[in-house]
């Protein structure tokens, strides 16, 4: 008769509390972290130009034949 009950099971809680926390260690991985996701944004032109080679080789090649 499991199937008719209104039981619910419930999550367990998570407190974790770290032993050794250093708030200015914390803050400087933050922040070179931010530097290092600004940087990989950023498309280089050539990627571009490399993809307009490669769809006019494509479009050259479906002419072609």
């Amino acid at each position: 008769m499991g199937l008719i009950s209104n039981r619910r099971t419930r999550h367990k809680r998570f407190d974790y509390e770290p032993r050794y926390y250093n708030p200015k260690k914390d803050d400087e991985i933050k922040r070179r972290m931010r530097i290092k996701s600004k940087a990989q944004r950023r498309s280089s032109p050539a990627k571009a130009v490399w993809i307009a080679v490669l769809l006019l080789f494509a479009l050259f090649i479906y002419t072609r034949f």
